[in-house]
């Protein structure tokens, strides 16, 4: 019976793995009733790495090339199976081979907007998504903490853990950087660097090397996105009251004819913002006469507010627009507090 069992053993010449398809990041070689011999041979091609496990101890690691298996190519199973000088009889050993090539396209993105602090906007709830490319570097910590004892490892079984740790460092990430959100957002290549630097030591515990994370868009929630907007178009404006005014009124134009298509009453609305028009030419006037000659400004001041055909509701109306604004943080308290004096002026 010991001899047909020694007939039916086959020694192993060669060693080798040649990827079939993509996406296996660990492959065991299939030893059942086979055992390597002295003076075999070790092929580990570019883009791989092998180690040889023994007892359940990882014992040696292999990069690219072509390896005769001696006790000098393998020092440390040697040792481990007390080899003094040469073995002469052939031996079991699990031997696990890592593809080392860039996995590429590993897609992540936020499901949901996340809350970040930003010292423009306070608190900003912002969207965001890209790519990434990983590679093993170090195979012997990827075995003992990742891909273990299976007989292959897929990418598919890890892109989860990995697409969830880029995504619980995002905020650490915008924080580490000091970037307010719209330079983020103007500049997503400062934003990828960031979070790639956020994520080398977390990648590197499992024994991967993250190679490279792009950020193809950030942006914020739709009612945020209005906000932001108005902010813009305020900025494009600049302190102009007359200008503020005649923004606004553009901006309600649109309302007012679907208002008046639908019989809504929007259109009182848009009155207002008329007569808000009215009373930011009027001050506009009366700060440009101001320069030129302070006395002449002040008699020009009721005159033009007559001109025009200011009334209280309209006064009111119009202060109720800016206090949405003042809410809304397109203006400031010192602003807002600005214009409502000069409005309260007109109903005296």
């Amino acid at each position: 019976m010991a001899l047909m069992d020694f007939i039916k053993k086959q020694f192993i010449d060669i060693i080798q793995w040649t990827e079939e398809g993509d996406g296996t990041l660990a492959w065991r070689f299939p030893m059942r009733d086979m055992e390597i011999q002295n003076g075999g041979t070790l092929v580990v091609r570019e883009s791989q790495m092998a180690i040889f496990v023994n007892e359940g101890q990882v014992a040696d690691v292999f990069g690219p090339g072509t390896y005769k298996l001696t006790t000098q190519t393998l020092p440390v199973l040697t040792y481990l199976k007390n080899w003094d000088k040469l073995f002469e009889s052939p031996f079991k050993s699990d031997v696990y081979f890592f593809s080392t090539r860039q996995q590429i396209d590993q897609k992540w993105g936020t499901p949901q907007p996340i809350t970040i602090r930003d010292k423009d906007f306070g608190a900003v709830r912002l969207r965001a998504f890209g790519n990434y490319a990983f590679r093993i570097a170090d195979p012997k910590l990827f075995h003992t903490e990742i891909s273990g004892t299976r007989e292959s490892y897929p990418v598919a079984d890890l892109e989860g853990q990995l697409r969830g740790l880029v995504l619980q460092n995002i905020s650490n990430a915008i924080a580490g950087s000091g970037l307010p959100f719209l330079d983020l957002a103007a500049n997503q290549v400062m934003f990828a660097d960031a979070l790639t630097k956020e994520l080398a030591p977390i990648f590197a515990k499992l024994g991967i090397l993250i190679e490279s994370l792009t950020v193809q868009n950030v942006s914020l929630p739709e009612e945020l996105q209005k906000i932001l907007d108005q902010k813009i178009g305020m900025g494009m404006v600049g302190n102009d009251m007359a200008k503020f005014m005649q923004y606004q009124t553009a901006q309600a134009i649109p309302k007012f004819a679907e208002g008046a298509g639908n019989g809504g009453g929007i259109a009182g609305d848009a009155m207002g913002l008329g007569a808000g028009v009215a009373l930011g030419q009027v001050l506009a006037q009366n700060l440009q006469q101001g320069l030129q000659g302070g006395g002449a400004a002040a008699q020009a001041a009721p005159a033009a507010a007559a001109a025009v055909g200011v009334k209280p509701e309209d006064v009111m109306a119009t202060l109720e627009k800016l206090g949405e604004l003042k809410s809304k943080g397109i203006l400031t308290q010192e602003e807002f507090d600005a214009k409502k004096a000069e409005l309260l002026k007109k109903l005296v």
